[in-house]
């Protein structure tokens, strides 16, 4: 059974990282990119909440009996299969993990711009994915 007490609070958690992130993306993109401490906290904190994101995912896939997962990109799919989250949601959080792994992997190659337009254009994603999964359970947010 799904603990909803778990989803909560990996909400929260979600919620509080993007709330940091909202706190320091507000900058001109020159700024941004000369400030190394602001880079850090946003990309740190897109990490985390896309890491509780995923393990929402993980938590209802494995209590549901979904299946095994052979990637984290196919626990979205395995929602969407079951009616967590739509198509266009699915390709989005994909898209997450996809920018997770390269924070996580390849922090080198982590294209700056690129972190700057999610930070202005792409957290309310995260927010999307929350709000589909709360009401599949019929939590109210």
């Amino acid at each position: 059974m799904v603990d909803s007490d778990l989803i909560l609070a990996k909400a929260g958690s979600v919620q509080r990282h993007l709330n940091r992130v909202i706190e320091k993306r507000n900058t001109d993109i020159q700024i941004f990119f000369k400030d190394i401490d602001r880079q850090e906290s946003i990309l740190f904190n897109l990490q985390m909440a896309i890491q509780n994101c995923i393990d929402i995912a993980a938590h209802i896939i494995s209590e549901e009996g979904f299946g095994v997962p052979g990637s984290t990109n196919e626990m979205f799919y395995l929602l969407e299969e079951n009616g967590y989250v739509g198509p266009e949601l699915t390709e989005k959080m994909v898209k997450a993990v996809g920018f997770r792994n390269l924070i996580v992997h390849e922090y080198g190659k982590v294209e700056l711009q690129h972190v700057f337009e999610i930070a202005q254009n792409n957290i309310e994603d995260l927010n999307e994915y929350l709000r589909s999964i709360f009401k599949k359970l019929g939590i109210a947010d």
